[in-house]
């Protein structure tokens, strides 16, 4: 059979780094072949190249056996090859509708066909189940969720031969995953290949047929999916062992430090009421849209208070702003890296120190030295790879920003730690050590609320979990309480109303072993 797609020796270097040294790449017609590797693997750039926004340096792309040679997106999106971003490439200011047919609207005589526009952006919305998605909103008033299913559905209009999958479902619920693994099956069967790049690898081994490992640029592993071992691949895709995917490091849980009764928003959250303790790692479940980064977003100062109550360490502190909270100790990360988290044009050192340069200064002036020891070191302990501390984050992969992200609240020595969506976007090893830091965190007796739509996280690292529906924080339980199936049907509104925030006696010490439910590699789920 001859391959719908043959990557041979494919090169390619920015200045001194070498992005791709050799990769090697073979997928069938109808097959759906799993791409694998550590952030800064080589991963998006190969696919970069495959899809015209990059030229390879050598190399042979073969397209039905035939050389390909990509110029641009345009003629790899003409030839049938459609490319999903991590980081999703949308237009802001356009509509849904205007941003799922903008490479190629309807028209006749010249005039876009406004009507045929609208039907065909309704039916790709309702391939994926995503029809209450208004195709006249602006794209940019959608949660990133919505965005990365208007960016999916865009894709599937084409009628792909290659579709290529870049972390899709990073953001997605789990409703949505499903109806997204159901597009994929169908497509499989209509002789689309997809390239689907993951870091869930119990979404791979499900969904794929093929694998192929990348390492430093290179391919180093390939084979079949359904006999694949995932601590081999593992081991391929990291160049170690990880014996354990979701570390539990042992740390005490004592008295209150957040106290939050009857929180409300201005749409969203409709009552949040819960207690943080220190030391603990209070894990937030829900369905997109329940209202979960509204509920970060308004405790942290970035959205108003309509009503309820916020105590801090004792003292009421309800409607403040986010310059007040820093300065008491509390930090978020963003799950909108680009837009909130992150100047993507100033220097991977200014967004690690920014926010706390006094220990930088001598007579009041920054010492340039004590930037560079202290950002190499943060870079060294999160596992950042880059050129140096002076390189543009903007340059850096999305893993790799998210890892400066959390570095920056880790370095600024908040207390109380709001992380929306912290691992979006990492591999596997990467986020063991992140795991990690945030139990490390957790036992130095600083405070967690950990904001995750991937379920096997939440009930591996956290020592509480509470979940949220339409609105509303509805049940609060020790992990150990919780399976998977309970916090689906607790996030849809079937589970049972438990609202003691306190489940736990207030002293206890977490982590000796992992959470019912989970086995202690991390990863597999009951």
């Amino acid at each position: 059979m001859i391959p719908r797609l043959r990557l041979t020796d494919i090169r390619k270097s920015f200045g001194a780094t070498q992005a791709l040294r050799g990769v090697r790449l073979e997928v069938q017609p109808g097959q759906v072949h799993a791409l694998i590797g550590e952030n800064g693997a080589g991963k998006s750039t190969l696919m970069k190249v495959l899809s015209g926004a990059h030229a390879s340096d050598s190399g042979l792309i073969e397209l039905d056996g035939l050389p390909f040679v990509p110029k641009n997106p345009l003629h790899s999106h003409r030839a049938g090859i459609a490319m999903i971003y991590q980081e999703l490439n949308l237009a802001p200011h356009l509509s849904v509708e205007e941003n799922i047919l903008l490479a190629e609207p309807p028209h006749r005589f010249g005039w876009i066909q406004r009507s045929v526009r609208r039907d065909r952006a309704r039916q790709a919305l309702a391939e994926l189940h995503a029809e209450t998605i208004p195709l006249e909103s602006s794209v940019q008033s959608l949660t990133i969720a919505q965005q990365q299913l208007v960016e999916i559905a865009r894709a599937l209009l084409g009628q792909p031969k290659v579709l290529i999958m870049d972390e899709p479902t990073s953001s997605l619920t789990r409703v949505d995953t499903e109806n997204l693994f159901r597009v994929i099956e169908r497509l499989k069967h209509r002789g689309v290949s997809v390239v689907y790049i993951s870091h869930f690898l119990e979404e791979c081994q499900r969904i794929c047929d093929h694998y192929t490992v990348l390492r430093d640029g290179e391919t180093v592993d390939d084979g079949p999916m359904k006999s694949a071992n995932l601590r081999h691949i593992i081991q391929r895709m990291v160049g170690r062992d990880v014996n354990e995917l979701y570390p539990r490091i042992p740390h005490a849980i004592g008295d209150p430090v957040l106290s939050v009764t009857g929180l409300r928003g201005v749409s969203k959250p409709s009552s949040v009421t819960f207690n943080l303790r220190r030391g603990e790692i209070l894990g937030v479940a829900g369905l997109i849209g329940a209202g979960r980064t509204e509920t970060l977003r308004a405790l942290f100062g970035l959205d108003p208070v309509e009503d309820g109550s916020v105590s801090l360490n004792g003292r009421v502190s309800t409607k403040t702003n986010p310059r007040e909270r820093l300065r008491q100790g509390v930090g978020l990360l963003s799950e909108n890296r680009k837009e909130e988290g992150l100047l993507l044009n100033r220097s991977i050192a200014d967004n690690l120190l920014m926010t706390r340069l006094g220990p930088l200064t001598r007579w009041g002036v920054v010492s340039h030295r004590l930037v560079r020891q202290a950002s190499a070191e943060w870079m060294s302990a999160m596992e950042v790879r880059a050129q140096g501390p002076a390189q543009a984050i903007g340059e850096l992969s999305g893993g790799n920003q998210q890892k400066v992200a959390l570095g920056r609240l880790l370095y600024h020595d908040a207390q109380v730690l709001l992380l929306d969506e912290p691992t979006r976007g990492i591999d596997v090893g990467s986020k063991a050590s992140i795991y990690r830091r945030i139990g490390q965190a957790a036992e130095s007796g600083k405070s967690v609320i950990f904001v995750s739509s991937y379920l096997p996280e939440l009930l591996g690292v956290c020592d509480t979990i509470a979940v949220m529906c339409r609105g509303a924080l509805t049940t609060v339980k020790s992990a150990s309480e919780w399976t998977e199936h309970g916090i689906i049907a607790a996030a849809i509104g079937q589970g049972d109303i438990d609202t003691d925030a306190n489940a736990e006696p207030v002293g206890q010490v977490v982590g000796e072993a992992p959470p019912a439910g989970t086995q202690s590699n991390g990863l597999e789920t009951n």
